[in-house]
């Protein structure tokens, strides 16, 4: 992953062919909460997004609309792509286009120079083309169509026909890496997760490499290449360049030497470009590969993935409208093991949404709140009477960060929030036991009930600060209604490694008044 004390997120820069849908979101959430955990572990971190407006998918979808790729592009970032940002929270460093000037000069650069030393040579090619991923595809590659496709070969991902194409074209000489990637398989075992989707490369390049065409005639929406302007660049060589174009290369080397190698979050669908021809690209130019290639699995609606083609995308907003965006960001990275397919249900988020967040995070916190405020009139009180329960809490707070770090420290994201929620559990067990509604009965007992109460506002401190990278919202108010913001400073600013640590939400606090974190939905 590079030096400990940094890290180089990126999501893989999506098509503007059409507007996201919440597979697109997932990528984004699941990149934004690994950024924020760790910049709050003090790391020096930086996340990237983006957009990839090249190609012929874009060309001909803007022909569709009757307006120029340019004019199509600028039209779906600005109202749907950076919007969409917003909708599920996402605190990204850069965002970064393709049509920007800062890439197209990286991508003629980077291409001269391979060019240059060899890497590049010309060649004539004829394949079968599927222009929903803009890949040449092999046989395996294809399935028998079906419906109104019945009879044809189409695409396994997209289901769609393929072209033949024959095209004279400039080739990347990705064959002479084929020993050279599987050396970077064997000493970083791990530079492929899952293990799944490692073996699976493996056995692809074992298989054998073709050289990889680069540049394509038959229409002109793209990066010149250099040396021959009547050739485009190939949209996947343009694209995978984002991710050092991005951070300087070519013009900033102390902010490209400060943030680089990445570690390469995408789909699993688009692993291969990532794990093999990406780090291929980096060894012809004598850098160094990502830090780390990540294929999560794919959101599946009725059994199959998620797709605008087959009208099973859904809008984030859809459910951020009815939910919020915690939920929504909550939700698949709790419900789904990262790194494996997963369905959606309208179904089971509502289940979850009121059994986990309304009933479970956020009836805890309004409890507590409400009961420092009706029996110690709003200031968090100091604990003078600590008993084995109060310091059972302290354990189960160390121990659920402790598993989180585990559990991130390989992109087990649904592990880590899992590790988290035994407090959320334990502290709701701990009221159920402790019974301080009952204690503030006896005024004999009033030690005891400030020490139930200050031993669940500290827990709640500790969930505020651990659960702040998956819901920033929620945690946010709850940071607030503790009376944390003016006793310790705001939440982003709390370090991760230290929110286990006991006692730091002070006697005397201020408490203000807590409206319900996940408010009542009434089902339709």
């Amino acid at each position: 992953m590079g030096a400990a004390d940094r890290f180089y997120i990126c999501t893989p820069i999506f098509y503007v062919n059409d507007v996201p849908h919440i597979g697109h979101a997932y990528t984004e959430v699941a990149a934004d909460v690994l950024a924020r955990w760790h910049r709050q572990s003090g790391v020096d971190t930086w996340s990237l997004t983006g957009t990839d407006e090249h190609g012929q998918k874009i060309l001909r979808t803007a022909v569709a609309n009757g307006v120029t790729p340019q004019e199509w592009a600028d039209r779906l970032v600005e109202s749907a792509w950076k919007p969409l940002l917003d909708t599920i929270d996402i605190a990204n460093d850069d965002f970064i286009r393709t049509t920007e000037q800062r890439h197209e000069t990286v991508v003629q650069q980077f291409l001269q120079k391979l060019y240059d030393d060899g890497f590049i040579t010309e060649g004539e090619y004829e394949g079968y083309y599927c222009v929903g991923c803009e890949e040449y595809k092999q046989n395996d590659d294809l399935v028998d169509g079906v419906g109104e496709f019945a009879g044809q070969r189409v695409c396994a991902i997209h289901g769609r026909p393929i072209e033949v194409l024959k095209e004279k074209n400039y080739f990347f000489a990705l064959s002479t890496f084929q020993q050279k990637l599987l050396d970077l398989y064997e000493s970083q075992p791990d530079f492929i997760q899952p293990a799944s989707l490692r073996n699976e490369i493996v056995s692809f390049v074992r298989r054998g490499l073709d050289d990889l065409s680069i540049s394509r005639q038959s229409f002109d929406w793209g990066v010149r290449i250099p040396w021959d302007d009547s050739h485009v660049t190939y949209v996947w060589f343009d694209a995978l360049l984002n991710y050092i174009s991005a951070i300087g290369w070519g013009s900033d080397d102390e902010n490209f030497s400060r943030r680089w190698p990445a570690v390469q979050l995408v789909g699993k669908d688009i692993a291969r470009f990532h794990a093999v021809i990406w780090p291929a690209m980096l060894m012809a130019a004598g850098l160094q590969p990502p830090a780390k290639v990540f294929g999560h699995g794919w959101l599946l609606v009725g059994g199959e993935k998620m797709s605008k083609s087959k009208l099973t995308g859904i809008a984030p907003h859809q459910i951020t409208e009815v939910f919020g965006s915690d939920a929504f960001r909550y939700y698949f990275m709790s419900a789904i093991s990262f790194g494996q397919d997963g369905s959606f249900s309208w179904e089971d988020l509502a289940a979850r949404y009121q059994a986990e967040l309304a009933n479970g995070f956020g009836n805890l916190a309004s409890r507590v709140v409400a009961m420092i405020g009706k029996y110690c009139d709003g200031v968090v009180p100091a604990a003078p009477e600590v008993t084995d329960a109060d310091r059972r809490i302290e354990q189960v707070a160390a121990d659920a960060l402790a598993g989180a770090q585990r559990a991130l420290d390989v992109f087990a994201i649904h592990d880590a929030i899992a590790s988290i929620w035994t407090l959320v559990d334990e502290l709701n067990g701990y009221l159920t036991e402790q019974e301080p509604w009952k204690v503030a009965k006896d005024p004999a007992l009033e030690g005891r009930l400030h020490t139930i109460l200050a031993t669940a506002a500290e827990g709640l401190r500790a969930l505020a600060v651990l659960l702040s990278p998956v819901m920033p919202q929620a945690t946010q108010k709850l940071w607030v209604a503790l009376g944390a913001e003016a006793a310790l400073g705001g939440l982003r600013a709390q370090s991760i490694p230290d929110a286990a640590r006991w006692g730091q939400l002070p006697a005397g606090a201020q408490t203000q008044p807590l409206e319900a974190l996940f408010p009542r939905i009434e089902a339709e």
